[in-house]
């Protein structure tokens, strides 16, 4: 059985990162789904789409198309990024509203 190394660099020490964006693809999204295991979050990407009325019942069609799922420390160090990079964004342009349909 072969060892894999695990060891990282000093903290001191410079590392270049190099990202390989060849596989990258973008996906738009207007909703999600939370799920969690003792280990994981999982994250389900998707969008709803309004359709036409069946028998006077409006409907909403919600497609999932992604799914992440990360460690919890990975979820927390994204939760801390995104509550920043909104931050930022209110303090130019203004508190952003979170009920559907709300303008600023």
């Amino acid at each position: 059985m072969s060892e894999e190394n695990t060891t990282t660099p000093p903290a001191d020490q410079n590392v270049q990162l190099i990202v390989d964006d060849r596989d990258l693809r973008t996906t738009y999204t207007n909703g999600y789904f939370i799920n969690q295991t003792a280990e994981e979050v999982v994250v389900d990407f998707g969008f709803n789409m309004p359709r036409p009325a069946q028998n006077g019942q409006p409907q909403v069609l919600f497609k999932l198309t992604d799914r992440v799922v990360l460690s919890y420390p990975n979820a927390k160090r994204l939760a801390g990024s995104l509550l920043q990079l909104i931050k930022r964004y209110e303090q130019q342009f203004g508190e952003i509203p979170t009920q559907p349909g709300a303008r600023r």
